[in-house]
């Protein structure tokens, strides 16, 4: 998510959603922190996408409704995003307007246009805002195809007259800034994939993103070409395939069966296209591998294509998974041009950045290093390195005259969504959570008499998920003295206030146990009173 200020009026370009890193414990989606839009909501007034993959639209349900501006966005990403809405029972909170490229708005007094970019969705979306001093251009994700399967190319010219006009500055994706060369062409994946169509001896599985659309259709084709039946697996996937379809970027003839019917047929006339809960590609490939999948489990000569480029801090999960596949007897198809490409290599960067002639320039997304060598591919255009800007989340950027300088910073950060609960994990919640998958917990139970202060029960230990009681009974019950000693102590020395007692518990504990077993685990002392 970035925000152009201009004067006193805010412009909103994209709000995504984040897959939980592996450190974040039970969390479901990660969104950015809008305390500050939420601040200045009066000053918002468009939030404008770019195209439809989650990671630029999920946050859409969860913050628009704090911001009440109008969304903009092309005519396939107000199609998905109206269906994300819809099953959060608030699409008549929100105000969708669909934009066309070559098209443009007026957001308060600012003038906002639009042209055309390929990806690996249709109807994306390049974004320019008008300012007193020249453009600030949004690029979104991008590639440069010279054969994109719908046959409708980036508007080159376009771009090539904001160069012209006059650039302020650029905000481009640096997610594969650290790649040579072009990105090979769409025509080239659906090649590829139909070759593993044609010689896979068994089922070929296929794994992507749910909002892929283009290799949706890839798949769709080559499934039909080889004569197999597709079963559909996940619900945001079915969602995607019926919006889609529905507006007519899919063309679905009838070969589609449901995942009961996989069995009537033999395993070289199936196909399975398949992808997470959140549209994310590995999770439903991940249960079948392990074989928790209530209807699919991995066979041998099985043929797997995960047709998807792992994101920053993802790439382990991923691993395992392959792993999972590989000792299950299964042919994998993973980081292979041949059945997956992404965009936004380094000569298609220094294209845009040719284009456009920025006098400033922002690299944006991808991890810290990437956005680095972005920046040095920026140097090798003729832009100059004291108008190439590194900015952290919440950095500020203030463009006046010939002047850039960095403002204080805004409130910024990631959001953590678990179940229904929006902001209520925070970092001690997934502390606590990975204290607990790492050592356990122990819970020490007394009982105090109210009216003498004397201890009549306990204290008892309970053990989860740090040592197996049975196996360590003389360990805790060395605890067990270790508390008893501790309480009487205290009460000794008239401390009676439950939070010092659980304190001097809690201290004497864990400083026994990590000298026995160089482990600590959570410990919860309760006190009752009778």
């Amino acid at each position: 998510m970035y925000v152009v200020e201009v004067d006193e009026e805010m412009v909103v370009l994209d709000a995504g959603q984040m897959i939980p890193e592996d450190d974040m414990l039970g969390i479901d989606v990660v969104i950015p922190d809008i305390s500050y839009l939420v601040q200045n909501r009066d000053r918002v007034k468009a939030v404008i996408l770019s195209h439809g993959h989650e990671d630029h639209t999920g946050a859409i349900p969860y913050v628009i409704s704090k911001l009440q501006a109008p969304v903009y966005g092309s005519k396939l990403t107000m199609g998905l995003v109206e269906e994300t809405l819809k099953m959060k029972n608030i699409e008549n909170k929100v105000k969708l307007k669909v934009v066309s490229p070559g098209g443009n708005i007026k957001a308060g007094k600012m003038k906002i246009e639009f042209f055309r970019v390929n990806h690996s969705i249709p109807d994306c979306l390049g974004v320019a805002i008008q300012t007193p001093q020249g453009y600030v251009v949004y690029t979104g994700d991008f590639k440069i195809d010279q054969t994109p399967p719908d046959r409708k190319f980036s508007d080159v010219g376009r771009m090539t007259d904001y160069g012209k006009k006059g650039v302020l500055c650029l905000l481009s994706d640096s997610t594969n800034a650290e790649v040579p060369g072009t990105t090979p062409s769409e025509k080239e994946t659906e090649a590829g994939i139909k070759d593993v169509f044609r010689d896979a001896p068994g089922r070929v599985i296929v794994s992507t993103y749910a909002s892929n659309v283009y290799r949706i259709q890839q798949v769709i084709d080559s499934a039909a070409e080889s004569n197999r039946k597709l079963a559909i697996v996940g619900d945001s996937m079915k969602k995607v395939i019926e919006i889609s379809q529905r507006l007519n970027y899919l063309r679905v003839p009838k070969l589609i069966i449901s995942v009961e019917e996989i069995s009537k047929y033999n395993g070289e006339d199936v196909a399975v296209l398949c992808s997470g809960t959140q549209g994310e590609p590995v999770s439903a490939l991940h249960r079948m591998a392990k074989g928790s999948d209530r209807q699919l489990s991995i066979l041998p000569k099985d043929t797997v294509i995960i047709s998807a480029s792992p994101s920053p801090g993802n790439e382990k999960s991923i691993g395992r998974v392959v792993d999972y596949l590989y000792k299950l007897g299964a042919e994998v198809v993973h980081s292979d041009k041949r059945v997956n490409v992404s965009g936004m290599v380094q000569e298609e960067l220094m294209f845009m950045l040719n284009l456009m002639k920025p006098r400033h320039f922002v690299p944006i997304q991808g991890e810290f290093r990437m956005q680095f060598a972005h920046a040095e591919l920026a140097l090798t255009t003729g832009v100059h390195r004291e108008r190439i800007h590194m900015l952290d989340n919440g950095d500020v950027l203030q463009l006046q005259g010939k002047n850039a300088t960095k403002a204080s910073k805004v409130p910024a950060g990631n959001v953590l969504i678990d179940g229904l609960g929006i902001g209520d994990v925070g970092n001690i919640v997934l502390r606590d959570r990975r204290l607990l998958s790492k050592d356990g917990i122990l819970v020490v139970v007394v009982t105090l008499n109210k009216k003498t202060n004397a201890f009549v029960s306990g204290p008892d230990i309970i053990s989860r998920g740090f040592v197996y009681v049975r196996e360590s009974e003389e360990l805790l019950e060395e605890a067990k003295k270790k508390v008893t000693d501790t309480l009487n102590e205290c009460m000794s020395e008239n401390v009676n206030e439950w939070s010092s007692l659980k304190s001097n518990v809690r201290e004497v504990l864990s400083r026994f146990l990590y000298d026995k077993t160089k482990r600590r685990p959570m410990i919860l002392p309760i006190i009752m009173e009778v």
